[in-house]
């Protein structure tokens, strides 16, 4: 029974492991076009990851990897029940902000004070997430359209309120660190990483992962709520309330990544901060590519955003080798998603591949050998 669930789960992902493969040999092939003499050392970086670094380098590919993981759960969520959250990026700045204001403005002892200010940070998500699904539920406006706009508003938002609450420092153009007394706990992984970020945030991803997975596959609300996303109306007609559904499948995206925000932003060795900047958060298009390549199943996600914090950790010392650029990781993860994006077709084709050799080659030899034996 073992052997067959491995075998089962080996089968589901290895569309994304090709997917992976083949990114990996198309980023390799830029690399030997663009720089051949750095090519095979840039290779190595990639695969090296942070392990490279030793134990720093291990700490921050585990601190970079919660708040991947929490903005791809945001929009996995979304996905399994028929939604596209591509508003993740807003919603982790606002709940980053809400956090932030509260570490800095609101002195609270140590301890309570970043539970509060990650509690506020959730709230903060999910009533932005809401708002799409409030939308698509009671006026049937486009949740994609609504998402996007509601970035736009949502950062100059935080860009006046950064101000008014005097939340920026005055010699940059960067928020201030909060209170020590929010500082999300580390529980001394600095010392034991050799001065990574790590803290609680990874932990907090994986218990978010199994509770999400919970949900969707154990309750009544997770399999109203795929049945929703599979088939509104024939969830309707069995008696569902699809607009309900709806506004709470889009407030618990918002709220994850709400906390994702929470992540990035009350750890002050990590070097995120929020800017004066009018540019919209690559996290949340990282929540994409994350709930892609984990196929949106929390599992996979989790996964999937170690992967990615691992290869984008090796790619951020692309910039010492010359002529070879840290964007190609984008480059790498873009190709890995459309690979993934065609990962049916992709499994076909390597089904394939592996049949014609097991019923060409290796039965030919098996021929041989067995004329071979009659021959002595």
């Amino acid at each position: 029974m073992v052997k067959n669930k491995i075998k089962k789960i080996l089968k589901a992902a290895s569309p994304t492991l090709i997917s992976i493969g083949i990114g990996l040999i198309f980023g390799f092939l830029i690399m030997l076009v663009t720089a051949p003499q750095e090519a095979f050392q840039g290779l190595i970086m990639l695969l090296t990851g942070g392990l490279s670094t030793g134990l720093k380098g291990i700490g921050d590919v585990l601190y970079f990897a919660g708040p991947y993981i929490l903005a791809g759960l945001a929009v996995g969520f979304a996905f399994k029940t028929g939604l596209f959250n591509i508003g993740a990026s807003g919603q982790i700045m606002i709940g980053g902000f809400v956090a932030l204001y509260i570490g800095i403005n609101v002195p609270m002892p140590s301890g309570i004070h970043y539970l509060v200010a990650l509690i506020c940070g959730v709230l903060a998500g999910a009533i932005v997430g809401a708002i799409p699904g409030i939308l698509k539920a009671l006026f049937n406006v486009n949740e994609v359209v609504t998402c996007i706009m509601l970035n736009y508003a949502t950062l100059y938002y935080v860009m006046f309120q950064l101000v008014q609450s005097n939340m920026v420092n005055p010699l940059t153009t960067f928020s201030k660190n909060p209170l020590s007394t929010a500082y999300a706990p580390n529980l001394n992984f600095d010392q034991i990483f050799n001065g990574s970020s790590l803290d609680i945030s990874i932990f907090i991803a994986l218990i978010i992962a199994v509770v999400i997975h919970i949900i969707l596959n154990k309750t009544t609300l997770g399999y109203e709520l795929k049945a929703v996303g599979y088939n509104p109306q024939g969830s309707k007609y069995a008696g569902i309330n699809n607009k309900r559904n709806m506004i709470i499948s889009m407030a618990i995206s918002g709220a994850l990544a709400g906390l994702a925000g929470v992540c990035l932003y009350l750890n002050p060795t990590s070097g995120k901060r929020l800017t004066m900047s009018a540019s919209l958060l690559s996290e949340g298009f990282d929540g994409i590519t994350v709930s892609l390549l984990g196929a949106s199943n929390p599992i996979g996600i989790f996964f999937s955003g170690l992967f990615i914090s691992y290869i984008r950790v090796g790619g951020s010392r692309l910039q010492l080798l010359d002529g070879i650029s840290p964007e190609i990781i984008s480059i790498i993860t873009a190709t890995i998603i459309y690979l993934s994006a065609l990962s049916s077709v992709l499994q076909r084709q390597f089904s394939r591949i592996v049949g014609f050799i097991k019923k060409k080659i290796l039965k030919h030899k098996v021929v041989e050998k067995t004329k071979g034996g009659e021959t002595e």
